[in-house]
């Protein structure tokens, strides 16, 4: 199986860079800088579960053919479309896309770009960057990869894949429940995202507040709803681990949303919160806390466009 990582950055880098120790056929596209820097150092990723430093295979933009099975894309969700056109070339008649972005605005987007049959369901749990230094960061104690086809069926290509990724050093599980897989964790995000980057505060920091703990579990009531309205009602372990997650007592917790404010960078608000409001109001649902949250978003946009 050959798979080619758009990017070698915080998340392509990690699984990339397990998947290639693991003896798997990964190609890199990169930029030429970073593709110089490969070169002269190997792709360095500092992590708990071990350190790597390796040799990798990488490819620019204008070197791209088809021949690869599965192409993973890892982008902010406001880069999906200069994404989509990186790879675009790479993308034959059997190749199949393996996004790992948060929420699930960006399926229709690669479905519309290169037919449904080659648009797998991915979701990531790990934290992870890039350093000054051009090497990947492993931050948390979690490095787990859940795919399928979203359709729920099995396939020779999930199969394949999931042979490689075991051998891979990170959790990875071929789901027949990908797209409710990917619902559970949306919920779960634009509750954490809207409400930290409203508040501009941790999980502690809001559950110190006196209607914090409410208006936190009110706006995840909100987000539940929406998720249920459009066939995706999150199962009783993802609802208790998300409560939990999203009400924890001192703390740190908040969605990488509200760091990309407090540095001044473009946010994914429209594609996490905006997407849930939208679905929203397509089933006429009340969601007045996710208003408030996108309102709040789009006028920081706003501001920092200005």
């Amino acid at each position: 199986m050959k798979i080619l990582v758009l990017g070698a950055g915080g998340i392509g880098g990690y699984f990339g860079g397990r998947l290639v120790a693991a003896g798997a056929d990964v190609t890199f596209l990169v930029r030429p800088a970073r593709a110089a820097q490969l070169a002269k150092q190997g792709l360095i990723v500092k992590s708990p579960f071990g350190d790597l430093k390796l040799a990798v295979a990488t490819v620019l933009a204008g070197e791209l053919a088809p021949g690869y099975d599965v192409i993973m894309i890892t982008p902010k969700a406001y880069d999906l479309d200069a994404a989509l056109a990186a790879v675009a070339p790479a993308v034959g008649a059997n190749a199949a896309v393996l996004p790992l972005l948060n929420g699930v605005r960006h399926l229709d987007a690669i479905a519309a770009r290169f037919g449904a049959q080659s648009v797998l369901g991915g979701v990531a749990y790990i934290a992870a960057t890039l350093n000054a230094d051009g090497e990947v960061l492993h931050l948390n104690q979690i490095h787990k990869l859940v795919f399928g086809e979203l359709n729920g069926g099995r396939s020779a290509r999930c199969e394949a894949l999931a042979a490689a990724m075991a051998k891979a050093g990170f959790a990875s599980v071929l789901s027949d429940t990908i797209s409710l897989d990917l619902w559970e964790k949306f919920v779960l995000l634009a509750t954490l995202a809207g409400m930290t980057c409203l508040m501009r505060a941790s999980v502690g920091a809001i559950m110190q507040a006196r209607e914090g703990e409410a208006l936190m579990l009110e706006m995840f009531g909100e987000c539940r709803k929406v998720a249920a309205a459009c066939g995706f009602e999150p199962r009783a372990p993802a609802l208790e681990t998300a409560r939990a997650m999203l009400t924890e007592r001192g703390s740190g917790f908040a969605a990488s949303m509200l760091r990309d404010i407090e540095r001044g960078g473009p946010t994914e608000g429209e594609h996490i919160v905006g997407d849930m409001l939208r679905r929203a109001g397509q089933y006429g649902i009340a969601t007045p806390l996710l208003r408030v949250a996108l309102c709040h978003l789009q006028t920081y946009e706003a501001g920092r466009k200005k």
